[in-house]
């Protein structure tokens, strides 16, 4: 029977339950062991679509066209696996099955109640990727803090199947935190039995303690959360601060925690169990032999979690090229023509972020024509990639009220569009082109030299699209437009022919990029920097 385990929180959100759970099933998958994770997030909303990035930072899509949460890219990024819908559940889900079902009379005119109704649904979606994958172990995120309200059907839900399978096959994980105060200059661990008494009032008893901390945790104090606690001295794991979320996999292993939950679960230890590639890949990441800057156009970058999976692209590219990439964040609203110079010209590369609406789209326009002119390399995803075709209608092709209709319903020249499929859609959630699509490659482009294959596949979130019925136009003053839909025709990558490094594509690349295979854009990205960057240097 698949394995399962619970990663649950306490004292406070934000302690990283997303990672630990990714570091977690990385160990497990060196011992050979086929793994996937799960997020259940407690809010009312049917998916993260339709929540602003400053709410809940970047929505994830998967190949399936789902819009997650952003701890699945985590998931992906450790493990080099696909994630689905059935990977992220969301209290709002749960609840819209229910109701659906009861409207179909599917509870024989049953009382419909959170017990047994909207734990029974929770139990079928925990198992779900158990009963349809090949897995032998499932690790289950709970979103939010135990104590929380909107938790506790999930809490009831644990407590069932906790029950129901024992406690060979399941198993509870319990994040918390042990703060420091400085004042009495301790580690205080009270905050931690309160947070396990909280749990253990709900049916709960945690097999292992997996504390944050930003010191070390004595013998003694390990003692007594294991005695105050009523766990094993062995599952008291200390998770101290880590320089890199990639380090996390290193520090568990150090713990030992893959040999606690093995031993638990009575399953076989891979004496052969290495982590090389991963030590291969922090190597490169800690020591460099190049730096570039890059500057990344956006609206959001108050928030780092709404572009968390572009900075961890540059990572990755950076480690590839041996690079450390310093991405520093400019809010679009800020560049204007007047001081584009003074704030873009010290950089190696500069990319235009996603996004949606009007706000902020003149700085990025701004920021594109200044590295168009200057041959700086340019990256623009999604929106910076039609930021990028309007710059050069209005500035190459002279077409001077060329926007984008979701910015200028009226323009004279609708260079971006909405896409004729979407012109029918009234409400918002899960309605857009999501999910992977194939792209042709246009041969002896750039975009080809990246790839180096004819059809490459790559996720979409978007309602607009360049507009085919300029195509002739721009590619008759240089734009090339590379990349193709060979289902829909609609173009999905634009390159300027003699720029060194200008490219901007309608999908996002940066949500398919991993430690194992990191994104090949984001890799030439980074090398057309660091060449930029020695020949300024060398000029």
């Amino acid at each position: 029977m698949t394995k399962l385990i619970f990663v649950t929180g306490g004292v406070t959100s934000s302690l990283g339950k997303g990672i630990f759970a990714a570091s977690l099933a990385k160990l497990l998958q060196g011992h050979g062991y086929r793994v996937t994770i799960q997020k259940f997030d407690p809010y009312i909303n049917v998916d993260p679509g339709t929540l602003n990035p400053y709410e809940h930072g970047e929505c994830y899509v998967t190949d399936d066209g789902a819009e997650t949460d952003l701890d699945l890219g985590h998931y992906e990024r450790f493990l080099s696996i696909s994630t689905s819908q059935a990977n992220n559940v969301t209290t709002g889900r749960v609840y819209q099955t229910v109701i659906t079902k009861e409207r179909a009379g599917e509870f024989l005119g049953k009382t419909v109640q959170v017990v047994p109704h909207i734990t029974d649904e929770i139990k079928r979606r925990v198992t779900l990727l158990a009963e349809t994958g090949d897995y032998d172990v499932v690790i289950t995120e709970l979103g939010g803090t135990v104590g929380d309200i909107e938790s506790l059907p999930y809490l009831e839900a644990l407590r069932q199947l906790r029950w129901e399978r024992g406690s060979k096959d399941c198993m509870v994980i319990h994040l918390t935190l042990i703060p420091f105060l400085r004042a009495a200059k301790e580690l205080k661990t009270k905050p931690t039995q309160h947070s396990v008494k909280e749990l253990q009032n709900s049916g709960i008893q945690p097999d292992i303690l997996v504390c944050r901390t930003e010191y070390p945790l004595t013998k003694e104090i390990r003692n007594k959360l294991a005695l105050f606690c009523n766990v094993e001295n062995n599952a008291v794991i200390e998770a101290i601060d880590a320089e890199t979320i990639y380090d996390v996999p290193m520090l568990m292993l150090k713990e030992k925690l893959d040999s606690t939950v093995l031993n638990k679960f009575k399953m076989k230890r891979n004496k052969d169990f290495s982590l090389s590639t991963w030590k291969n890949f922090l190597g490169r990441l800690k020591n460099p032999s190049h730096q570039v800057n890059i500057a990344l156009i956006g609206k959001y970058i108050e928030l780092a979690d709404a572009y968390i999976s572009i900075h961890e692209s540059f990572k990755h590219a950076g480690a590839f090229n041996e690079c450390s990439v310093n991405v520093v964040p400019i809010h679009s609203q800020t560049v204007e023509a007047e001081n584009v110079s003074k704030l873009l010209s010290d950089f190696d590369g500069i990319l235009v972020a996603p996004g949606f609406g009007s706000r902020g789209i003149d700085g990025k326009l701004t920021a594109i024509k200044y590295a168009r002119e200057n041959n700086i390399p340019f990256f623009g995803i999604c929106l910076g990639m039609q930021c990028a075709v309007v710059e050069f209608a209005r500035n190459v092709l002279g077409y001077k009220e060329a926007a984008s209709s979701e910015v200028t319903e009226n323009t004279p020249h609708p260079v971006i569009d909405l896409m004729e499929e979407q012109k029918s859609i009234t409400e918002k959630g899960g309605t857009m082109r999501l999910g992977a699509y194939n792209c042709k490659l246009k041969k002896r482009s750039l975009g080809y030299k990246i790839y180096k294959k004819d059809i490459i596949q790559e996720r979409h979130r978007h309602r607009y699209e360049f507009n085919n019925a300029y195509r002739k136009n721009f590619e008759s003053h240089g734009m090339v437009l590379s990349g193709i839909n060979p289902e829909n025709d609609l173009v999905e990558i634009v390159e300027i022919k003699d720029h060194p490094f200008f490219i901007g594509v309608q999908f996002h690349p940066e949500l398919k990029s991993t430690v194992k295979d990191p994104h090949p854009i984001f890799s030439a990205f980074v090398e057309a920097a660091i060449l930029f960057k020695q020949e300024k240097m060398n000029s």
